[in-house]
C-alpha cells in the first residue's frame, strides 16, 4: 500500500519539492529560477503524470511536446534538470527503472543566429560614436566592457577601490544585482570569475581622472536602477550610427575575447581574463575562431616544413 501511494505521486509535485530541498540555497538565484520555470511547464505539459505512469514512452512524449515549441538545446537543459530529480527519485524505489535512457532530443530548427561579435574595425567605428564626457556615464561602461571583457553585473558592480593604477589593473571580486530594484553587491559567477584584469595605459589614465573624488566603496556607475535594457538600447543606436552589426553589451564581451584570440594571446590567457572557471568553456564558446586560427597554424606549418630542405 505504501508503494502504490509513493507511485502515485505526481512528477511535477516531487520536482518541486526537490528543488527546495536539493537546490535552494546551494545555486545562483538565477539558475533557481530555470528550475522553478522548468516546474511551470512540467505544470503545464503534464499535471497528472505519477511515478506510476512515468516511463520510457511517457517521458519521451513529455520532451516530444516540451521540444514543440522550444530549440534542441533548450529541450536538452528541460531534460537535464528533471533528470536529476528522477533520477534521484529512482534511488528512493519510487521507480524502478530509469526512462531518462536512451531518450532522443528533438527541438525546433534554430533561431538564425545573430552576429556574437564585431571585427577590430568596426570595433573602432563603434567605440568613435561614444560621447565620452568628463563625467562618468554608461558610455563610459561601455568603453570598460569593450577594454575588458567584463560582466555587465561585474561593470555596475566596480568601485574606484577595485582600480590600481600603479599596477595598471582591475579587480573583480563582485557582481551588482541589477535585476532587483533594490540591487545591491554580489558574489561573483564562481570562483574564478575572482580575477585582475591588466589594464592598458589609456584606460587607466581616463579612470584615474574620471574616479579620483569619488567614494572608494561606492559603485561608479550606479546612480540609479540601471537596466541592462537600456545599455543595450544605447549600443545599438552606436552600432546603426556607426553602420556596424547591432550587437548587445555581451556580444561586447564576445568581441574582446575575440580580438585577443585573433591577435594571438593563448585561450589560457582569455579564459582567465573572462573568468571563466576552465578553458573548456572557452573552447566551446570560441570554437569558431580556434579553427580558423589552427587552419592559419597549418598553412604556416606547411610553409615552415617545405623550407627545410
Amino acid at each position: 500500500m505504501k508503494k502504490n501511494a509513493k507511485q502515485s505521486k505526481l512528477l511535477h509535485e516531487y520536482f518541486k519539492e526537490w528543488t527546495e530541498l536539493y537546490k535552494v540555497g546551494a545555486i545562483r538565484p538565477i539558475t533557481l529560477k530555470k528550475y522553478r520555470i522548468t516546474h511551470q511547464r512540467l505544470l503545464e505539459l503534464a499535471p497528472l503524470l505519477t511515478f506510476k505512469e512515468l516511463n520510457r514512452k511517457s517521458y519521451q512524449k513529455l520532451l516530444n511536446d516540451y521540444a514543440l515549441t522550444h530549440e534542441k538545446q533548450t529541450t536538452m537543459d528541460f531534460h537535464h534538470q528533471i533528470k536529476g530529480a528522477i533520477l534521484d527519485a529512482h534511488d528512493e524505489g519510487l521507480i524502478t527503472i530509469d526512462p531518462t535512457r536512451k531518450v532522443v532530443i528533438k527541438g525546433k530548427d534554430p533561431a538564425p543566429k545573430k552576429v556574437k561579435y564585431l571585427n577590430q574595425f568596426e570595433l573602432h567605428a563603434l567605440l568613435k560614436q561614444l560621447s565620452l564626457s568628463e563625467s562618468l556615464s554608461l558610455d563610459w561602461l561601455i568603453l570598460l566592457v569593450a577594454k575588458t571583457g567584463i560582466r555587465f553585473s561585474e561593470a555596475l558592480a566596480v568601485t574606484p577601490s577595485d582600480f590600481d593604477f600603479s599596477q595598471q589593473t582591475l579587480s573583480i571580486n563582485k557582481t551588482w544585482n541589477y535585476k532587483d530594484a533594490t540591487g545591491g553587491f554580489q558574489p561573483t559567477k564562481n570562483y574564478s570569475s575572482n580575477r585582475k584584469i591588466q589594464l592598458d595605459w589609456q584606460t587607466v589614465t581616463q579612470f584615474s581622472r574620471l574616479i579620483h573624488l569619488l567614494p572608494l566603496d561606492k559603485p561608479i556607475f550606479i546612480r540609479e536602477r540601471v537596466f541592462n535594457s537600456t545599455v543595450n538600447n544605447l549600443l545599438k543606436k552606436y552600432c546603426e550610427d556607426a553602420r556596424v552589426p547591432v550587437i548587445s553589451l555581451h556580444c561586447l564581451r564576445h568581441t574582446h575575447a575575440s580580438l585577443l584570440l585573433f591577435a594571438g594571446v593563448s585561450i589560457a590567457s582569455v579564459a582567465r581574463r573572462l573568468g571563466h572557471s576552465n578553458m573548456t568553456t572557452t573552447q566551446q564558446t570560441y570554437l569558431h575562431i580556434i579553427q580558423e586560427l589552427e587552419n592559419q597554424d597549418n598553412e604556416k606549418i606547411v610553409r615552415h616544413l617545405s623550407n627545410l630542405y
